[in-house]
């Protein structure tokens, strides 16, 4: 057995693959994920690479070959020939690392919460209309640590996003988008308010859009609400128009998803005072 660095270029994995003889089915959402991260230049030398077993059979790196070709890129990769044929069976079986092990490894706090609002808001910026699930959804480890580095932010939004799930039970992840979002699309808006009415609910008329965003999480929590699979696009659509509401002024009775509805962006008006006071009773009612 004996293992090389090697240049493998699109030609020469599309020869190795043809020797693909004995491998799992191939996933093309691990294909893409794989070839985006080489397109991005994220590419990074390790131990693992691909291996021939004794007769010369790929038994394991047929994912990394096929997003060689997709992407049409040349990279070095660790080549082993001559494993025995009886190693195949233990290969890969070790837990694959997962979005959190990224910035958990960084050294992030709330490193399973952190990865998942990161996760989400490349979805939101990205593809905000999309299922958020499936191969496209895929978010790589490197792909992560890029985007914290890009939106430091979100640690302090984090922050509020737990408190809010703990006020009201929407999700960790649809919260710190929301808060991180409206935040940084309006800095001249002071969010004590907000947070506080969603939270505790406290001395808030029945159509403030803050204690209808509590009532509709803490009734989706109870199941007292059809619940999607989505949850936490649902909750960060719900939060964002309940908000836009807030900031506007208007009172709001119910929250609701339309089929098809697409995620709304963050309101650019505002009819808050200076103090950002709840909006006025005398505000028009609008159903959402």
């Amino acid at each position: 057995m004996h293992t090389q660095v090697l240049d493998v270029s699109p030609q020469l994995a599309a020869q190795w693959l043809a020797r693909n003889t004995s491998n799992r089915p191939l996933s093309r959402s691990t294909v893409q994920q794989l070839a985006g991260q080489i397109q991005r230049g994220g590419w990074q030398l390790t131990h693992q690479g691909i291996v021939f077993d004794e007769d010369d059979v790929l038994v394991d790196g047929q994912h990394r070959l096929a997003a060689i070709v997709k992407a049409g890129v040349v990279v070095p990769l660790t080549v082993t020939h001559g494993v025995p044929r009886a190693a195949f069976t233990v290969m890969d079986t070790g837990r694959k690392r997962t979005g959190r092990d990224a910035p958990a490894l960084a050294g992030e706090a709330n490193a399973t919460h952190l990865a998942a609002a990161l996760r989400g808001l490349h979805l939101y910026r990205s593809a905000p209309d999309s299922a958020w699930s499936g191969g496209s959804s895929v978010t790589s480890n490197d792909q992560l640590l890029n985007l914290l580095g890009e939106h430091p932010g979100i640690r302090t939004a984090l922050r509020r996003g737990i408190a809010l799930n703990r006020g009201c039970r929407i999700t960790v992840t649809a919260a710190t988008i929301g808060w991180y979002v409206t935040s940084e699309a309006r800095p001249d808006i002071d969010q004590s308010a907000w947070e506080a009415g969603v939270v505790t609910g406290a001395r808030l008329e029945p159509s403030d859009p803050r204690l209808t965003l509590r009532n509709t999480m803490l009734n989706l929590a109870l199941g007292n609400t059809h619940r999607r699979r989505d949850d936490s696009r649902e909750h960060l659509l719900y939060y964002l128009k309940a908000w836009n509401a807030w900031v506007e002024g208007r009172t709001i009775k119910l929250l609701r998803r339309s089929p098809n509805e697409t995620m709304p962006r963050v309101s650019r008006r505002s009819a808050l005072t200076s103090a950002h006071n709840a909006p006025s009773t005398n505000a028009t009612n609008a159903n959402a």
